[in-house]
């Protein structure tokens, strides 16, 4: 790191640390994402249910995945650059204000009666291009306004009511499907209630950000380049930082090995264990609250007993945990040892989360984190569409048991290529020192806090 670049990154940290109102920004940022996820939610799940329930067909689920996903990770590539150079404020902003527009247009088109399907993969579509921006806004938004002391117990907190709204998200969801799928005869214009209430959710959103000052983040002035510049400099900085690099590859084999085939879950569910509509709908939205609530206890544990401990163990074990659990996902024989499984399968979602989302924020300087977060977005987003490609052709040959079974062995392959391989033991280690150097800068001695002029918030008037 230039000597420029942690002036910057000591600056930035000091005017989060000493903010008088640092608490009240991150409740209302908080406050107006969960609210905007809540709606974003409500459509995923009963679009995608509709989806399952309508074809059954592993090729639309891939097709719906692709047009999902594919769109944020090439606008990702773009988003993290903006959001380095740009307020990250009015990019999420903006981002949510046009998918809430594209979804009212699907919602007022469909009461026409024009429900054709691909209209609902354009409007994913356009939904997932509006996450292309707002996804690395978001997490390089929140070290500006939390002090990085903070960031993991925010993180997990963060992860916790995100967890509840995927909680509260499919029983709302179930709840208004089931009505709606009854009046309108289970058409796609059951769908249409949900879009509204997205909409709301996104006015919310918008609202509580609007209320938060927050700065574009200030680069020095060596720093101050073109776009196509920005985003070869993003490249060439995670291609030389060792940590980056090792968590970019490792997120990219673990959603494609274990994330794209647990989203054929549903579609195991459907067809392992059949049941009327009716019952169809009730057993997938259990299935989704058995995995909300283990992500929301997961992130419970990780903002207290875990916030302490190593980010890279924590990595690296969920990592194992997801090979394990995908494996009994397969030879589940029983619909509740089935939710059960899906449970723990959420309990360890934070556990590789949140300590990969802190440890990209203590690491990487400010001005580079909007393009490494979308480099994040890009990983993640082809990820799941390419899995998907692979794994939901596969789907109509063969049965999801076996897919389930084989991502858990290779997510073992993996892995333990990762911490064994001499690149993947350097990348722990710098990883390791760099959060040793980040407690350590953000954690004054007695005789610190003793000192006139000290920056810690009780020294300031």
């Amino acid at each position: 790191m230039t000597d420029d670049a942690r002036a910057e990154s000591a600056e930035v940290e000091a005017e989060a640390s000493d903010h008088p109102h640092w608490l009240r920004s991150t409740i209302l940022f908080l406050s107006g994402q969960t609210a905007s996820l809540f709606g974003s939610m409500l459509v995923q799940y009963t679009v995608f249910w509709y989806l399952t329930i309508t074809y059954q067909s592993g090729l639309i689920m891939t097709l719906a995945a692709v047009f999902g996903f594919l769109p944020q990770a090439v606008v990702s590539i773009f988003g993290g650059v903006w959001a380095d150079r740009h307020n990250r404020k009015f990019l999420i902003m903006g981002a949510d204000a046009v998918i809430a527009a594209s979804t009212l247009t699907l919602a007022i088109i469909m009461m026409t009666g024009f429900a054709e399907v691909w209209l609902i993969f354009l409007t994913l579509a356009i939904r997932s291009a509006g996450a292309g921006i707002q996804t690395p806004a978001v997490s390089a938004l929140l070290p500006q306004i939390v002090p990085t002391r903070n960031l993991i117990r925010v993180n997990g907190v963060n992860g916790s009511i995100q967890s509840a709204m995927m909680l509260l998200a499919p029983v709302v969801g179930g709840a208004l499907y089931a009505w709606a799928s009854v009046v309108y005869d289970g058409s796609a214009a059951a769908l249409i209630p949900i879009f509204f209430i997205d909409v709301v959710t996104a006015v919310i959103g918008i609202g509580l950000l609007a209320l938060i000052p927050v700065r574009a983040v200030r680069r020095a002035a060596d720093t101050e380049s073109g776009y196509f510049a920005d985003l070869v400099d993003g490249v060439r900085y995670i291609a030389h930082h060792a940590f980056v690099r090792w968590l970019l590859v490792l997120f990219a084999i673990i959603f494609v090995l274990t994330v794209a085939p647990s989203n054929l879950t549903p579609l195991m569910l459907v067809r392992t264990f059949p049941a009327g509509e009716a019952q169809n709908v009730v057993n997938l939205a259990v299935l989704e609250i058995a995995f909300s609530i283990g992500m929301m206890l997961g992130g419970i544990l990780v903002a207290s007993l875990f916030a302490k401990r190593s980010r890279v163990g924590m990595i690296v074990v969920s990592s194992l945990v997801f090979g394990v659990l995908s494996i009994a996902l397969g030879l589940s024989a029983n619909i509740w040892v089935f939710f059960g499984f899906m449970f723990l399968v959420g309990l360890a979602v934070p556990f590789f989360s949140t300590p990969s989302m802190t440890l990209l924020q203590e690491t990487v300087e400010p001005e580079r984190q909007g393009r490494v977060f979308g480099f994040v977005g890009i990983v993640m987003a082809l990820a799941m569409p390419f899995g998907m490609v692979v794994f939901g052709p596969l789907a109509d040959v063969l049965p999801i048991e076996i897919l389930l079974i084989a991502a858990g062995v290779l997510t073992f392959v993996v892995v333990g290529l990762a911490v064994w391989l001499p690149a993947g033991r350097r990348a722990i280690v710098a990883a390791r020192e760099a959060s040793t150097r980040a407690e350590a800068v953000d954690s004054p001695t007695e005789a610190d806090r003793a000192q006139p002029g000290s920056a810690l918030p009780r020294d300031r008037p």
